[in-house]
């Protein structure tokens, strides 16, 4: 049933009665508009995924063993891992005592931090005999106290 304003379309001769009828039927299911929405990935999945990636490239055997660092937001951790045996070498992270009795309570997540973990555990991988690591940064950045954990380890002697 043509309304007032598709009569006075057709009138003028700009609409054809066929065409009018097309916009004023309900499209079929199939034409309707659909909604997609993109997954958006969280911070802690996109740094698992970059993780997952790296590992793909990064082995520790008992020559090389891996260096692995995890930082959450209070603390940072390091590791020295054999992957073929899958044993820790060496671990160290700012809850050991003597490196949180240096901290005199400003915390675990600074580049300070940082740095006396990275001293640390090239220390105790040198007493260890391991000269060379690979290093797995873990899915983080290299920046910040990634990267002051690294130089550090490397200043005291540590090849990567």
């Amino acid at each position: 049933m043509p309304t007032p304003a598709t009569s006075a379309l057709c009138g003028r001769g700009l609409v054809s009665r066929q065409s009018l009828s097309a916009f004023t039927q309900t499209p079929p299911r199939s034409h309707r508009l659909v909604r997609i929405e993109a997954a958006v990935a969280t911070r802690k999945e996109r740094t698992q995924k970059r993780h997952k990636a790296i590992r793909n490239k990064v082995n520790g055997s008992s020559d090389q063993p891996r260096l692995a660092v995890y930082r959450s937001n209070n603390h940072i951790y390091a590791q020295v891992v054999d992957d073929e045996q899958q044993h820790t070498l060496v671990a160290a992270s700012t809850l050991m005592p003597e490196i949180r009795g240096q901290l005199n309570g400003t915390g675990g997540a600074n580049k300070e931090a940082a740095v006396m973990v990275g001293k640390k555990i090239a220390e105790l991988c040198l007493q260890k005999n391991i000269g060379k690591v690979c290093f797995d940064r873990g899915g983080n950045i290299y920046h910040g106290r990634v990267q002051a954990l690294a130089e550090a380890a490397r200043e005291v002697g540590l090849v990567f």
